[in-house]
């Protein structure tokens, strides 16, 4: 009896132990203070003379056809020493199209593509920033196209910042792939041995230099 007693007793005294220990870290975790990002952000402004928009696609599934939009705006903010801090909204003028063939460019400009008409801007805003590997990084936000909006995700790379006669300037490179069919560009003609004329998937390719706003 007397062995069976002190066992109740060593159990209960180290439920208390176990209590007491659980009870302080719990207290410390709570008391811990929070890991705060930067958020130093500064506005920069895009250097045109050294940034494109551009665009690739298959023709006949075997021929790469490229071209930009000669005419885009952007407002970028971020802090160059902390990655998550980059916010971007950015609106491309679809008539500015250029692929080198005027003939082409008028038909992507036309219902079958793009109904610049219609529709003549496209626009991006982002809304997280993900997966951040040094200078790598994955930038989401909606892309609107014509009537479709849908989440779009670019991968990018920052290039860095430097220190210039004419103030700081910073660089990045984005890609991404889209189906032009998600956004209602549903020119579908066949060739003779029944693929797509014009290819399904779309590579886009962002190149941007920036000079930070004082």
């Amino acid at each position: 009896m007397m062995s069976n007693h002190l066992k109740i007793i060593g159990l209960a005294a180290l439920i208390v132990l176990l209590s007491g220990f659980r009870f302080q870290s719990i207290e410390k975790s709570e008391s811990s203070p929070a890991i705060n990002m930067s958020d130093d952000r500064a506005s920069w402004s895009v250097d045109y003379n050294h940034s494109e928009v551009g665009f690739s696609a298959r023709h006949m599934g075997m021929f790469k056809v490229r071209g930009d939009f000669k005419t885009f705006s952007a407002t970028i903010e971020f802090d160059e020493s902390d990655l998550n801090t980059l916010e971007v909204s950015a609106t491309i003028e679809v008539e500015s199209l250029e692929t080198g063939v005027e003939r082409r460019d008028n038909h992507l400009r036309s219902s079958d593509f793009f109904d610049a008409v219609t529709y003549p801007q496209i626009t991006f805003t982002s809304k997280e920033i993900r997966n951040v590997d040094g200078d790598e990084f994955e930038l989401v936000g909606d892309l609107t196209i014509k009537d479709v909006t849908k989440e779009f995700v670019l991968e990018g790379t920052f290039l860095g910042a430097i220190e210039t006669q004419g103030g700081k300037r910073a660089g990045f490179e984005l890609s991404a792939v889209l189906d032009r069919f998600d956004y209602h560009l549903n020119f579908d003609r066949l060739t003779e041995v029944g693929g797509l004329i014009a290819g399904r998937d779309i590579t886009i390719t962002l190149s941007l230099e920036l000079t930070k706003q004082e």
